[in-house]
């Protein structure tokens, strides 16, 4: 009797189908994982974005970079899920084919060039190194294509219906309005310094017991006699080269990282105020509740802004007729924008500066608000959460 039975290719099937099981749990799991990650903090993933723009010349893109962003984190999430659940399964081959080429093309391009520091694949949940992301990408590109090779074998884990329809619906709706939620009311977990409960100053200082990174320094050294030149240490050259006076330094010392240390998380807050003094520690150390009026570019303002700041100011004067409170608005634009703005809104908010990236990382929202009370960060809003004056005298004033 004969048989069609073939072990060696029922072993193959077998391996392709453990294969591109492992394959559709990796790669959806991490789909899904990064796409949230990004879309928790969709502006600050259109910050990442518009350094890649910079480096392509599309500027142009840049008032788009966060709605951008929803769009890339929500294909992320959907493509993700869609793999788990089987569901469009050759055009979610294709998707994801083309979008891991494309995202190894970008780390690549970046680690090469050294054009940008961080790829943003994680967020500021898990930073990564163009190079660290390239590797990642590269290992996803093999699961990927595994997955694209035996496509055809994916199977749905719901049978056709209404079932697998509403289950489509809810992911795509999540998918896309997860990056939305958190563009209006602030990213649900906070990865950046200045989040809830974090102590400014001690942020800003070395902890005690605590080592900062450990530098080698080369100096390039010549006999003045002979002429010989060679290259020493630091230690080597304090150890008495530095007494030998046929013996001079050529040029400035160089330096090497011989051991990476704490890293101290905020290092670029500088507060000044319009004649340019340094105003960071008495804004910060402040014991009276402190309300921080964040507005990054005051000449990017839209009219849905000025109405919000508005509100926000009003709310502040109101306050401070009844509490001992103190309010300032930190912009990185100009003096002359800064005052144009105050004039045209009387503004009660005591008008300071600082560079936009640690603003940027303060409140994600232009306006944005944080309360704060000695160095500490109580609350923070977003220019459409901020609360009314009853709000704010229930839940902290009046206490």
């Amino acid at each position: 009797m004969e048989t069609n039975f073939n072990p060696t290719r029922k072993k193959k099937a077998n391996l392709g189908s453990m294969l591109l099981g492992f394959s559709r749990l990796v790669v959806g799991v991490l789909f899904i994982f990064s796409g949230f990650i990004k879309a928790n903090d969709p502006t600050g993933f259109g910050y990442k974005l518009q350094e890649y723009f910079h480096v392509f010349h599309l500027d142009a893109l840049n008032d788009y970079s966060a709605w951008i962003a929803i769009l890339i984190c929500g294909f992320e999430i959907v493509l993700g899920a869609f793999l788990l659940l089987g569901l469009h399964r050759q055009k979610v081959a294709w998707g994801l084919l083309l979008l891991i080429i494309f995202f190894t093309f970008l780390t690549f391009y970046s680690a090469f060039f050294e054009v940008v520091t961080s790829c943003g694949c994680f967020g500021d949940a898990i930073p990564l190194t163009p190079w660290q992301s390239f590797l990642k990408d590269l290992i996803l590109l093999v699961f990927i294509l595994i997955i694209f090779r035996y496509r055809n074998r994916i199977t749905p884990i719901m049978k056709k219906g209404t079932a697998r329809s509403i289950a489509a619906t809810l992911v795509v709706l999540f998918s896309f309005g997860i990056g939305i939620y958190t563009l209006y009311f602030l990213p649900i977990i906070d990865f950046l310094p200045y989040k809830e409960g974090n102590n400014i100053p001690a942020l800003m200082v070395l902890p005690e017991g605590k080592e900062g990174d450990v530098f080698e320094y080369i100096y390039e050294i010549k006999n003045i006699r002979t002429g010989e030149s060679k290259k020493v240490t630091d230690k080597e050259y304090m150890a008495g080269i530095w007494e030998d006076e046929n013996w001079e330094v050529v040029g400035e010392p160089s330096s090497r990282l011989v051991k990476k240390g704490y890293q101290i998380p905020i290092t670029d807050l500088l507060i000044s105020d319009a004649d340019g003094n340094d105003v960071t520690q008495e804004i910060i150390t402040n014991p009276y509740y402190n309300f921080v009026v964040v507005s990054t570019y005051a000449d990017k303002l839209s009219t849905t802004d000025m109405i919000a700041l508005d509100r926000i100011n009003t709310t502040i004067r109101d306050l401070s007729a009844d509490y001992n409170l103190r309010a300032v608005l930190l912009t990185a634009s100009s003096a002359q924008i800064a005052n144009s703005l105050n004039e045209e809104m009387d503004l009660v908010l005591e008008m300071f500066y600082a560079d936009a990236v640690p603003l940027k990382s303060m409140v994600r929202s232009n306006p944005g608000v944080m309360l704060m009370q000695n160095g500490v960060v109580i609350k923070k809003w977003s220019k459409i959460t901020f609360p009314s004056k009853e709000e704010l005298e229930k839940e902290y004033l009046a206490k």
